[in-house]
């Protein structure tokens, strides 16, 4: 663990504190706390995690449904928004709600989990056309995680995958502007689309074509230092250096260095002074602050708020730093 000047003792008795706040908490954060941090056995951490889709902020979310399976109503924005993002977003139709239980962990063999996704499969259809949730409709940031998502929950999103591989920018990432005519790829974008690829690998083993694309979009991340531009080496967009959770669809250091976590090599050189900007965050109690939330209506807060200690984000960067070399 990054002690930030202090003497080892109260650096582990730092470190238990922060652990043990951590477990303190929902089902969803405790679980992943155990497998990522704690070292806790596998049948223990598979326990906790069953409890995701039966109490707390996973069992609220799935009961938070309509009766045809939906969310709100809706695909990407609820049944009765009508286009004002005067407060945001909103975050609680289908695909944020989706969004949001994957990165609560929850088991997707649940029996209310299984009934959810049967219903959005047959029920949910894209604002932008009509098209099937399953089936992914036309910019990349969205197909991207609803590869994830599908890939996550075990539906065949192959095709949605097929068009993005297509999709890929000579830059070798992805922008939802490119049917504008932009050449430039977008870090949100590829970061979603990366996220979708590689869960879309580790539930079907992918394929050489989409491992090459997914390698390719890294590079795109990897040689601006995850937050710099290539051609001045300025910070593209001061908001990247911000830490928010849950992320949606926005881009962030820490949700970028999570990624390369998840996808399991080793620390990139080029990640270097991302992984220093995390160490600068850690506050003098050990833990990480929430530093944005993105505006917009929510089913349930599930952090105190901006500038305050935050699970999610202490969580993700004691995981990445773990990832690191820096043993929690």
């Amino acid at each position: 663990m990054y002690c930030g000047g202090m003497s080892r003792g109260r650096c582990i008795r730092v470190l238990v504190i922060v652990t043990d706040w951590l477990l303190d908490s929902d089902p969803a954060l405790r679980w992943q706390v155990m497998r990522d941090l704690t070292g806790a056995p596998p049948d223990e951490v598979a326990a906790e995690r069953a409890w995701v889709a039966g109490e707390g902020w996973g069992a609220r979310l799935l009961a938070a449904r309509d009766p045809d399976g939906q969310w709100a109503g809706g695909a990407c924005f609820p049944g009765d928004f009508r286009g004002d993002f005067s407060a945001g977003q909103p975050w609680t139709s289908t695909f944020p709600s989706l969004t949001l239980l994957r990165d609560f962990g929850v088991d997707p063999s649940a029996a209310p989990v299984r009934e959810a996704i049967e219903l959005v499969d047959k029920n949910c259809r894209w604002e932008h056309a009509g098209q099937p949730f399953f089936a992914g409709e036309v910019e990349p940031c969205i197909n991207g995680r609803t590869v994830a998502v599908g890939a996550y929950f075990g539906v065949d999103v192959g095709a949605i995958v097929t068009r993005l591989l297509g999709e890929q920018l000579d830059d070798g990432g992805w922008n939802c502007e490119a049917e504008n005519g932009s050449v430039r790829s977008s870090f949100n974008t590829t970061l979603c689309v990366l996220d979708g690829l590689l869960e879309y690998e580790r539930a079907t083993g992918g394929s050489a074509q989409s491992l090459a694309a997914r390698r390719r979009g890294e590079e795109y991340l990897l040689e601006r230092r995850l937050h710099r531009r290539a051609s001045t080496g300025e910070v593209v967009d001061p908001d990247f250096l911000r830490f928010a959770f849950p992320t949606w669809w926005h881009y962030d250091v820490l949700w970028a260095l999570d990624y390369f976590r998840a996808a399991g090599d080793r620390p990139d050189l080029r990640l270097d002074e991302a992984l220093e900007l995390v160490r600068s965050k850690r506050q003098p109690d050990g833990s990480w602050l929430l530093e944005k939330t993105h505006p917009g209506a929510v089913h349930f807060v599930i952090e105190d708020g901006d500038g305050k200690p935050s699970r999610w984000n202490t969580l993700r960067a004691l995981r990445v730093l773990a990832w690191a070399g820096e043993p929690a």
